[in-house]
């Protein structure tokens, strides 16, 4: 049972002053708040003004005036409360105080405290023994209910029967034409003119089937709300964590520009040292070689000094004659190889120019594809034709990992006998291959590093692990010829083939079946998908339908449009975060999108966003939606309109 306090705390606050009500006024939509607050609110809303109706502070619904061309202050003063906030004021408004703490209210005014010991539920006052026998003395009052008060009695939400203009008649009848209670007198004096009126008893059943409808409609509005709050707080928990995330990748992205610049900055300490080296080398032998010179002259210097200054002829001249002349020669000095010297050539002008244009990322605020005020927008396109490729690449399935931080395309080309993986690192692209025994047609994501790849004409489900590159780590052998692949749990897979009699197969790890599970009217599934809910989702080209199915059998949904929205070829299947589901519809040229339910949403893409032929569909965290169109992966972002 509610207390008044609890009462005027959940329903009888002002949401914008937060504070109880103080002449409160209630707009169409139900919603009640201060006159004087929804007052100030209007003026702050010119589009209001101007479409002459004032807008709900919380829901946003418009409400009409009776009087547009009137002030502002006229139309907040013409609304009135409605009964049941009116009905709470009275009995837990601030004017109840004394009632609550169960204080004679006659005995208060003559600044007394004595407890009240009984309440009149038409004067809407509580007495002590003394005032309740001078009430009960009066002729116009003694015929009023009372109630008597103990230690056990809480003061309920009044019923008051008694008319509010004529306080001693009570309410018998309803006027329809002003949705309003009223009394004998009322009706005769005030509600002339109005043509539909009934008695409270004939309209009590009625009101309270109204009120229980309503009930009703607010409850599933309550639960609705509530669970459209608890998402948006789990998306504030995601969007901060996310937040963290990006802010982590720009400090990482700085990281590696730094990195980049030390390595250059090694690299020409390293050039600038080597150079030095030489240069030092060179010197030190042009030295060794001018002593080695030095020496020799030095020797022949003396030698001939002892034989100029020798009295012995015959010494002289054999001293002459062993010496050649060339080598007394003066070296030419100024053939000597001049001194080299290291230089760093930069242009600083360039290099401010290039640190100026340096990007480490871009922001933006990217639209999730189930925000149908958005729409999508060619983000880039990867381009899977190799140079020495025998044949066009025919591109099945595209998923997309997220190895380290690298973002990691993976793409299955069926022609070529490959998957490709495509990533940037380093402010570098890098494509890789990895060769197959045969064409591979859907891809199942095991984790962000490991995926499972369907080969159906070798009868083979090979696993790889991304590093980023492609690397190899078994294959298995399984007795069917598996197309359609897909991650059920860590321990199993759910798989299909040609001709399987309208099921899929759940395998194991070793590819040993399971157990078998119906799909209805699909008899080949091209592409199965495993929603959150872990429910199947299987396309099929022949019967133009997509199915979905729990993981033990029980149907959920078939969509098997017809007409103009027909299915051509549907191929792909992807989902999104809130449970939508995204299809590629091959023949058509379009990738459509579904409720969880399997409800029609909107064309996504469609021939005129250039999409040819897509087959495989992939939706990464990002909110990038990644498409096969002929040789080419297109990848789109969604923008507000």
């Amino acid at each position: 049972m509610a207390t008044a306090k609890n009462l005027t705390e959940n329903h009888l606050t002002c949401v914008i002053c937060s504070e109880v009500f103080t002449d409160p006024a209630t707009l169409q939509c139900n919603h009640t708040f201060c006159k004087s607050c929804l007052l100030k609110y209007i003026n702050t809303q010119p589009e209001a003004v101007q479409a002459r109706s004032i807008p709900c502070p919380s829901c946003r619904q418009q409400t009409k005036v009776t009087n547009p061309d009137s002030p502002v202050e006229e139309w907040v003063s013409q609304l009135k409360p409605s009964h049941v906030i009116q009905g709470l004021m009275d009995d837990f408004g601030p004017d109840t105080k004394g009632v609550e703490e169960h204080l004679c209210s006659v005995c208060t005014k003559q600044g007394k405290t004595t407890p009240a010991t009984s309440w009149c539920s038409v004067c809407d006052v509580v007495h002590c023994e003394g005032c309740l026998q001078m009430h009960n003395m009066m002729p116009l009052l003694c015929d009023h209910e009372v109630v008597h008060l103990s230690d056990h009695t809480k003061i309920k939400v009044k019923r008051c029967f008694m008319c509010k203009v004529h306080r001693d008649e009570k309410l018998k009848l309803f006027c329809k034409d002003c949705n309003q209670a009223i009394c004998t007198i009322c009706c005769s004096i005030k509600h002339r003119a109005c043509k539909d009126v009934d008695t409270i008893e004939s309209m009590t059943p009625l009101v309270k089937e109204q009120l229980t409808s309503k009930l009703e409609k607010l409850g599933i509005n309550i639960a609705a709300t509530n669970s459209n709050i608890s998402q948006r707080k789990s998306t504030i928990q995601d969007v901060k964590s996310n937040s963290q995330t990006l802010k982590d990748q720009v400090t990482k992205t700085r990281e590696t520009v730094m990195c980049a610049i030390l390595r250059k900055e090694k690299q020409l300490l390293g050039d600038i040292d080597k150079a030095t080296d030489q240069q030092l080398h060179e010197l030190q032998a042009d030295i060794k070689s001018q002593e080695i010179e030095l020496q020799m002259y030095q020797q022949q210097y003396e030698f001939t000094a002892n034989a100029v200054t020798s009295n012995c002829e015959v010494d002289m001249y054999a001293v002459y004659e062993s010496v050649d002349e060339t080598s007394t020669d003066n070296r030419d000095t100024g053939n000597r190889p001049a001194p080299r010297w290291v230089v760093l050539t930069h242009d600083l002008d360039k290099l401010s120019k290039a640190v100026d244009e340096l990007q480490l990322g871009e922001v933006e605020l990217v639209n999730d594809v189930s925000d149908l005020e958005s729409s999508p927008v060619l983000h880039h396109t990867i381009d899977c034709k190799e140079g020495g490729d025998k044949k066009d690449p025919w591109l099945c399935d595209v998923t997309v990992l997220t190895v380290d931080g690298i973002k990691v395309v993976v793409v299955a080309d069926y022609n070529n006998k490959r998957l490709l993986t495509y990533y940037t690192s380093n402010f570098k692209s890098f494509h890789n291959q990895l060769l197959l025994s045969n064409g591979p047609w859907q891809i199942a994501k095991l984790s962000e590093s490991q995926i499972a790849v369907s080969v159906p004409w070798k009868r083979n489900i090979v696993t790889v692990n991304v590093t980023p590159d492609p690397v190899l780590l078994s294959t298995i052998k399984t007795r069917k010829k598996y197309s359609a692949l897909a991650f059920l749990s860590p321990s199993h897979l759910v798989a299909s083939t040609e001709r399987q009699s309208h099921s899929v197969d759940i395998l194991d790890m070793t590819g040993k079946r399971l157990r078998s599970i119906n799909t209805g009217v699909i008899r080949n599934p091209g592409h199965i998908h495993v929603t959150r809910n872990k429910n199947l989702i299987v396309s099929e080209e022949e019967v133009k339908s997509l199915v979905c199915v729990t993981s033990e059998g029980d149907a959920v949904f078939t969509y098997k449009p017809r007409g103009d929205w027909a299915l051509a070829c549907p191929q792909g299947i992807a989902s999104t975060s809130t449970g939508d589901i995204l299809l590629a519809d091959q023949d058509s040229q379009k990738v459509i999108q579904l409720t969880e339910s399997g409800q029609f949403v909107r064309d996504v893409l469609t021939q005129q966003d250039d999409l040819i032929r897509p087959l495989g569909v992939f939706l990464d965290g990002d909110g990038l939606l990644y498409v096969t169109s002929d040789k080419y992966v297109k990848v789109f972002k969604f923008c507000p309109r």
